[in-house]
């Protein structure tokens, strides 16, 4: 019998072998470190792989690599969605695609890790201290400020309850948010025009989805009061790339964003020479205890598939 061949994908930070069991699948497991963007480049590395798991959406699954890789039989993504697969092609190829448990706080912990560098300037203030210099900037508190949530889900829940901690009136707008339901939250909904002319803080947290790829453009932008904090450690896509960077060059907002259009961000890209935007490398989900969970649950799923045995199948 042959042995398996495993590939695991996108182990930026080298921790995948530690962090669960690989060698209890008695297989071969072959972990890539680096991002692979080029699709030639990828099919090559997946040849023979009959298991491939991928981390989060860092990794793009389109039907022309898919077709390109006629050993893969079972596709791990961590977390519970991946919008990078294409699950058409995946049906059709008779491809399994299964997912993990996740962690929903580590990225509302990142959101308010980004809103309090922005608002006190941390970037700057660091790096002066590096160099041996001291208090060069002015920041900007958050009590009785007011906090805009794009969305209030579990994520824009808990963002909630920290604002709320420090003191800021708490507002949320979706599409199918009801004023009751935000009450539950100590939070109060308003129209989407009233969300973006009020906010301070405006906090995106939404599923990109059809319905809210570009929600918020240039109109949305320039709704917004002058020096804003426009935060996204959702997904880029939501927020309109042109338009923020119009507004980030106008300095009419700043930004705190965790999450791009193209991932990684490429290093000539002109968000990262905007002085008045606070980024970070897609870290929201990024902590040890997701990671276990993921790699964990990933050898769980694969041994599962391996004897037949039901597996968390990610459907259309």
């Amino acid at each position: 019998m042959n042995t398996m061949k495993i590939v695991v994908l996108d182990d930026y930070q080298d921790v995948a072998r530690s962090l669960a069991d690989w060698d209890s699948l008695g297989a071969e497991v072959e972990v890539i470190t680096s991002y692979v963007g080029d699709h030639d480049e990828l099919v090559r590395r997946l040849a023979g792989a009959e298991v491939v798991v991928a981390m989060r959406e860092r990794t793009r699954f389109t039907a022309e690599v898919l077709e390109r890789l006629p050993d893969l039989k079972l596709l791990v993504s961590t977390g519970r969605r991946n919008a990078a697969i294409d699950l058409k092609a995946t049906e059709r190829l008779g491809i399994t695609v299964c997912g993990t448990g996740y962690l929903p706080h580590p990225t509302a912990e990142h959101t308010w890790a980004l809103i309090l560098a922005a608002q006190r300037h941390l970037e700057t203030e660091l790096a002066a201290m590096r160099d041996g210099a001291w208090q060069s900037t002015v920041g900007i508190g958050l009590h009785d400020k007011t906090l805009g949530l794009l969305g209030l889900g579990n994520l824009g829940q808990q963002v909630a309850r920290i604002g709320q901690a420090f003191g800021m009136e708490t507002i949320a707008w979706s599409q199918n948010l009801t004023a009751e339901r935000a009450a539950e939250h100590g939070v109060t909904a308003v129209s989407k025009e009233d969300l973006f002319a009020r906010a301070d803080v405006l906090s995106v947290h939404l599923v990109l989805s059809k319905r809210t790829r570009g929600l918020v453009g240039a109109a949305e932008l320039a709704a917004m009061k002058p020096g804003a904090l426009l935060v996204n450690t959702s997904r880029g896509p939501i927020i309109d790339e042109q338009a923020l960077l119009d507004a980030l060059r106008e300095r009419r907002i700043r930004a705190a964003l965790d999450v791009y259009d193209i991932e990684p961000l490429p290093a000539d890209h002109p968000l990262r020479a905007m002085r008045n935007a606070t980024l970070t490398p897609h870290l929201g989900y990024v902590t040890r205890e997701v990671y276990e969970i993921f790699y964990r649950d990933a050898v769980e799923d694969i041994a599962a598939w391996r004897d037949g045995n039901p597996v968390r199948v990610m459907t259309l």
